[in-house]
């Protein structure tokens, strides 16, 4: 077998084992933690005018695993919740990019030290983002809407109760009504559990397409390209590769969980830590994907503000890393 092609398979099989346990163990823990904030409690800390309702967001978004699109469903019923606009927007930067998976990944493949620089600038750009569009009213900027609040065909709910729903695309018959009605049985502790490492599964079988495809681009990468030509575009003494990442990373949709063991590769090969944080932000912070679905909630204006901080986040944080790591 061609050397090449050793190391190709080697690394695949390395990081498939690694980022599938990681993901799941993490995921399953966060689940857990999220079975204890209700809802209704949530809504009312996010609609709270005090400085701590900032905090509360990201950190909400720190113990949400979504990807970038994933959070638009919450995000359109915190809207109809009345939560405030500051809190609402720092929970849309950081959701994608802040959650536990992303950062455990991230130490497991680049160290403490790139992983503080990119959870630092992602919260700090985050925080004094959220409260800037306050500051500056981009919340004239949401679309109103005269729709009631009703269930959306996967299980996603705009619910002004701060109830959960249930998830009607399964094919069960069991439903809930809008407030108050009759719930379903309760459930014993080991059934909770159960049912919660069955949806974390369920979610874990849903991004695998993604993972598979960022390891084998990954490990093709570690095996095939060649080192020299990334060097020269993206090495450490080129810094004008952070913008360009930065710009490339935008436009495309890739989870986190995905571009980090493309990035890990990369940076094997050569490329800059600062050019890997622009990249990794860029395409975990937004896509194209993301602002199409944005576009039914925000106007242009603050579609072009929420892109512009994330571009920032990434600018940021990939010359941070250029000048400290």
């Amino acid at each position: 077998m061609p050397e090449q092609l050793q190391d190709t398979l080697g690394m695949f099989a390395f990081l498939a084992v690694e980022l599938s346990v990681l993901f799941l163990g993490i995921s399953y823990l966060v689940g857990i933690l999220q079975r204890h904030i209700p809802a209704s409690t949530i809504e009312r800390l996010l609609s709270s005018g005090r400085r701590r309702g900032y905090f509360f967001a990201a950190a909400l978004g720190s113990i949400t695993p979504f990807c970038s699109c994933s959070t638009i469903p919450m995000l359109k019923g915190l809207i109809k919740a009345g939560a405030g606009f500051g809190p609402m927007m720092v929970f849309l930067f950081t959701s994608p990019l802040l959650n536990p998976v992303v950062v455990v990944l991230l130490t497991a493949s680049f160290g403490f030290r790139l992983t503080a620089i990119y959870v630092l600038a992602a919260l700090l750009v985050s925080l004094g983002s959220g409260w800037l569009l306050h500051r500056l009213k981009f919340n004239r900027f949401i679309r109103s809407s005269e729709e009631p609040a009703t269930a959306t065909a996967c299980g996603t709910a705009d619910n002004s109760c701060g109830l959960p729903t249930e998830n009607t695309c399964s094919g069960g018959s069991s439903s809930q009504n809008d407030c108050g009605g009759s719930s379903p049985a309760p459930q014993s502790k080991s059934e909770q559990y159960l049912a919660l490492w069955r949806e974390v599964w369920k979610d874990y079988v849903g991004v695998l397409p993604y993972l598979l495809l960022g390891i084998s681009i990954g490990s093709a990468i570690y095996g095939y390209m060649p080192t020299g030509l990334l060097e020269r575009f993206a090495g450490a003494d080129n810094p004008l590769a952070i913008p360009v990442a930065a710009i490339i990373g935008v436009p495309l949709y890739i989870r986190a969980t995905a571009v980090i063991p493309l990035a890990d590769a990369l940076m094997l090969k050569g490329v800059s830590a600062g050019t890997i944080l622009a990249l990794i932000i860029g395409s975990a912070g937004a896509s194209l994907t993301e602002v199409i679905l944005l576009r039914s909630l925000f106007t242009t204006k603050l579609l072009i503000a929420f892109v512009t901080v994330i571009f920032s986040m990434a600018i940021i944080a990939g010359y941070t890393a250029f000048v400290f790591y």
